[in-house]
């Protein structure tokens, strides 16, 4: 079970935070015939989620906020049956560079809610994350670039869309995410975490 981390609202829909939904409806794309990839995602009330089915892979994409993602990802994995280690979660990291992919398994939240709902929900952290750099927003580029945000700044920057000048970088991320997620798929994470890490 893959699942992309953002938050539903079209506001948020092109946002630091949603870079999750970003290459989870890219990877539908890619490994889904282009007939059905678009029509392949259905609402799913009753697990707070998108869904969508690309052999015996899920996608998904809660409807939650990413404060209750936890919520949705427990009744997911409860009635699939997902082990710890067969869920793999796609999100923003503010610590890591822009551009920067990591995957790893386990570990701490490292502060980000979508994560903290997550484990805290499954009382389980053994699970593996692909961890997207969306860049650590700085105060002042040119005067404080060792000043780190404020939580509340932290806040308004991973809710901003990426920059013209980030754009490309941007894009590319997602890429070799989707890329990554395609090796894990066809060969096994590790060789995804070679390449990519």
């Amino acid at each position: 079970m893959i699942v992309g981390l953002g938050n539903p609202d079209e506001k948020f829909r092109y946002t630091r935070h949603n870079v999750g939904f970003m290459v989870i409806e890219k990877l539908a794309k890619e490994i889904l015939p282009f007939d059905k990839s678009e029509k392949a995602w259905r609402k799913e009330d009753k697990f707070l989620s998108f869904l969508c089915k690309a052999g015996s892979n899920l996608l998904i994409k809660p409807k939650t906020y990413m404060n209750r993602i936890g919520t949705a990802i427990k009744l997911l994995v409860d009635f699939y049956k997902i082990k710890p280690e067969d869920l793999w979660v796609v999100h923003d990291d503010i610590d890591l560079p822009l551009g920067k992919i990591r995957i790893r398994l386990g570990g701490s939240s490292g502060g980000h809610n979508g994560i903290e709902s997550i484990i805290n929900s499954l009382t389980n952290a053994n699970f593996y994350r692909f961890r997207l750099g969306i860049g650590r927003g700085k105060l002042d580029l040119k005067k404080t670039t060792d000043i780190n945000l404020s939580r509340r700044m932290i806040e308004k920057f991973v809710l901003s869309p990426f920059k013209d000048s980030e754009g490309g970088a941007a894009k590319k991320m997602i890429k070799n995410t989707v890329k990554a997620l395609e090796i894990a798929l066809d060969k096994d994470i590790d060789s995804a975490m070679n390449r990519f890490n």
